[in-house]
């Protein structure tokens, strides 16, 4: 509301110490790091929801998935990445170039170092590529509750003195310390411009995409260590219910006839767990009810095939 004109006014005017809302920032941050050392988790901890799955295994994540938040003024959009290591496939080669990729697109970017794994060789390559393309990043000395505070420090001073940081951060996504340093350090230093997404906007990720993804973590979770990785899930089917509900059928791909056989399971029992645990989870992430078919087929493969990379957002010639 402007004051009033009229009456005396005893003091000059001071228009510089009326507040002013603070100039929007917005700008992309890119999570990189070796597989397994806390990249989703910490995703979903800045963002305050569940977007990218979590499980032990290294290399869940395939492909390059966005978390929005708000910090203050800014809008910071995250890219969460598949883990960087040396590939030998060429699924591998194009989770590597996506999480290259989100880097190189990014405002700024985060390294994620597990401190209870330290510097193993796909972090000693990924330290060697940063400086070889001579890019400035945040350190963030993750998983800090699994180690020793004397072990925590030597490890900073080693890497400071082996790259290009600032600053150095100590974190656990898990838990949440030191997350807000993050936060506040994100806060000022994007660049100054207008949100690219609406406020209330968590991911740009489908909602087929991410009920995919909630089923393929419970592959990941309750079937043999060979079988996730010779796996994909597809959601095939999405259909709107008057009741505001959701029918959802998915498709679990495995590689084999054996395979197949396992994830089934005696009687179907794995299979039917598999989809009871990941409807309880889409319930959860959607805040609404989810009626849940998931399907078994064997595509011999599929990890060469152009349509599931372009399913997944990878690049089939990477």
């Amino acid at each position: 509301m402007p004051r009033s004109s009229t009456g005396p006014r005893t003091t000059p005017p001071d228009t510089a110490s009326e507040a002013q809302p603070p100039a929007r920032r917005c700008g992309y941050v890119a999570l990189i790091g070796a597989p397994n050392s806390g990249k989703s988790t910490l995703l979903n901890r800045l963002v305050g929801h569940k977007l990218a799955i979590v499980t032990p295994k290294a290399q869940t994540t395939r492909t390059r998935l966005l978390g929005i938040a708000i910090q203050g003024a800014t809008q910071v959009i995250y890219v969460d990445t598949p883990g960087i290591f040396a590939p030998r496939r060429r699924l591998d080669r194009a989770m590597v170039a996506a999480a290259w990729s989100g880097a190189a697109d990014a405002d700024e970017t985060v390294l994620l170092i597990d401190t209870s794994r330290g510097v193993d060789d796909n972090t000693r390559r990924i330290l060697d590529a940063l400086n070889e393309r001579g890019r400035r990043s945040i350190l963030a000395l993750n998983k800090i509750d699994l180690v020793r505070r004397e072990s925590l420090l030597g490890l900073a001073d080693a890497l400071s003195r082996q790259g290009r940081f600032e600053p150095i951060l100590m974190i656990s996504g898990l838990k949440g310390d030191g997350v807000d340093d993050l936060k506040r350090h994100l806060a000022v230093s994007l660049p100054l411009g207008p949100w690219l997404f609406p406020e209330d906007q968590l991911s740009n990720a489908p909602e087929r995409l991410i009920a995919a993804e909630v089923t393929r973590e419970q592959v990941f979770l309750q079937l043999r260590d060979e079988i996730p990785y010779a796996s994909t899930v597809e959601t095939e089917q999405w259909e709107e219910k008057p009741d505001g509900s959701v029918r959802i059928e998915q498709v679990i791909y495995v590689q084999r006839p054996g395979q197949r056989a396992i994830a089934l399971g005696e009687g179907g029992r794995r299979i039917k767990a598999i989809g009871s645990r990941a409807r309880a989870e889409l319930e959860h992430v959607f805040g609404r009810r989810v009626h849940l078919f998931v399907f078994l087929k064997v595509r011999r493969g599929w990890t060469e095939d152009r349509e599931r990379f372009e399913a997944l957002g990878l690049d089939y010639n990477a």
